[in-house]
């Protein structure tokens, strides 16, 4: 028995770390199949138009004579559909808003379309009515496919059927985000609950003695742990009896963090940052992302470098005060630094208070700066001395930070890694004060671009605040 007692905890631990790489697949072939739906439809819609232009069969060399220049085209589009959130799985097709992206998508791709043709003089074809059907015709396509798409999620596509094993505000949070999302294809068929005997719908059951059984009869193929197991013999026992089920086992922190985008706070202690940030494996990411933070930042410095002083004098025209300010901020490992900004507020009576919604202090073109982000220009040369990054938890007051961490444990180690222009926070749609509970929910969120960080998230949130920016929605 003891020799069990040794054996069992190590074997969760295995398969806890099997149910994040099965959730992850799972979730990334669904992305896949949108993905590759999208381009068979891009292709699909281009055949049918040149049908539908000519009335007659598309000949080889008039689809050949498409095809090469429309595939130039077709990965810009991609891009403005991800930019468009309609890569997000949370984002339901009988929503009016997918409609709206939709058409926005299309059009904003259609425009790109027509310089890009019209720029390239060695194009031999004249897309302006081809582009004009193909607009109509790839909406009606992407939209009937978008539905069929939902509808296999429920129907054929791999699906979640899964058990909580115990119950607490994490499992409830997780069981109404299932409910507003069923095209997420993930289904709660079991609780194990020693109160409730029926939650929502769902069976509950407090005799884990025949739990193999239960999640056998309702084909469940994941148990997220709610309850910790090394607690509790009799939870080790029924849950070994289902390893010969094949199912996958992770720990509801580890599930709320790939359903969320967040890290939950009660699972934060000083071993979660041992053993989730290991800095060995970031290494090379790190001086990667840091040579191209160094190119982009001087690309951009070129770019805007000619309207720095329109700029200057419109803000110089509209209040007194400095073009620039510089606003002391927590860079990595708190250590202080100057971070730059065009200034967007009237300098009489301002005493640096956090800014609030609605704050009378911004001028009417402080206002547009912020929307835009333009205020946030001159932080270029913040990464180019190496204080910032492009991405990366935005920087906080060093006071601010200090009162914070008072109250929320574990707050300063979100200076771990570079603060950045914008961040996983910036771009969950959610607006965060500096009140006490939107500065726990951004803790979250940076917590989890910090264990998660990788170059491919940094283009993810590089990408969503291009669209921030195109949709004007201030941050």
């Amino acid at each position: 028995m003891q020799g069990k007692e040794r054996f069992i905890p190590l074997n969760f631990h295995i398969f806890f770390d099997k149910l994040k790489i099965a959730k992850n697949m799972n979730h990334k072939f669904k992305k896949t199949i949108l993905l590759l739906g999208d381009i068979f439809i891009l292709y699909s819609s281009l055949y049918l138009t040149l049908f539908l232009r000519y009335l007659e069969p598309v000949s080889l060399s008039k689809w050949q004579n498409h095809f090469w220049p429309f595939s130039f085209i077709f990965p810009v589009w991609i891009i403005i559909f991800y930019i468009s959130d309609l890569y997000n799985l949370h984002l339901a097709i009988n929503n009016p808003d997918f409609f709206k992206r939709t058409i926005r998508a299309s059009g904003i791709a259609s425009l790109l379309s027509i310089a890009f043709f019209y720029a390239d003089p060695y194009i031999q074809i004249s897309p302006k009515t081809n582009l004009l059907i193909y607009v109509f015709v790839f909406i009606f396509l992407f939209i009937l496919w978008r539905r069929f798409f939902n509808w296999s999620l429920k129907s054929y596509l791999p699906k979640n059927k899964i058990a909580f094993i115990g119950k607490n505000d994490l499992v409830n949070e997780l069981i109404n985000i299932f409910k507003k999302n069923p095209h997420l294809g993930i289904k709660v068929s079991l609780i194990t609950n020693d109160y409730e005997k029926q939650m929502d719908g769902i069976k509950t059951i407090s005799d884990i003695n025949n739990l193999d059984k239960d999640i056998k009869e309702r084909n469940i193929n994941t148990i997220v742990l709610a309850s910790d197991p090394h607690q509790s013999e009799k939870l080790r026992s029924a849950l070994f009896k289902c390893l010969p089920l094949n199912i996958s086992f992770i720990n509801i922190s580890d599930f709320y963090e790939n359903i969320t985008g967040k890290v939950p706070l009660n699972s934060l202690n000083k071993m979660w940052f041992l053993e989730k940030l290991s800095k060995e494996k970031k290494e090379w990411e790190i001086l990667i992302k840091r040579f191209f933070d160094f190119l982009g930042a001087l690309f951009l410095l070129f770019l805007t470098a000619p309207f720095w002083p329109l700029i200057a004098i419109i803000i110089k025209l509209e209040s007194k005060g400095p073009v620039f300010i510089k606003m002391k901020r927590a860079g990595k490992n708190n250590k202080a630094f100057k971070m730059l900004k065009f200034r967007s507020m009237r300098e009489e009576g301002n005493k640096r208070t956090p800014t609030i919604k609605n704050d009378p202090r911004i001028t009417k073109f402080g206002a547009f700066m912020r929307k835009t982000r333009i205020d946030e220009i001159p932080q270029i040369i913040n990464i180019l001395i190496n204080d910032m990054s492009f991405v990366g938890p935005r920087p906080e007051r060093p006071e601010l930070i200090k009162d914070l961490e008072k109250l929320i444990p574990f707050y300063n180690e979100r200076t771990l890694v570079k603060p950045g222009v914008t961040g996983w926070d910036q771009v969950s749609g959610e607006y965060h004060s500096p009140s006490l509970e939107d500065s726990l929910k951004k803790l979250q969120y940076d917590l989890f671009y910090i264990k998660n960080r990788s170059l491919y998230l940094d283009l993810s949130i590089i990408l969503k605040t291009i669209k921030t920016v195109l949709s004007r929605k201030g941050i």
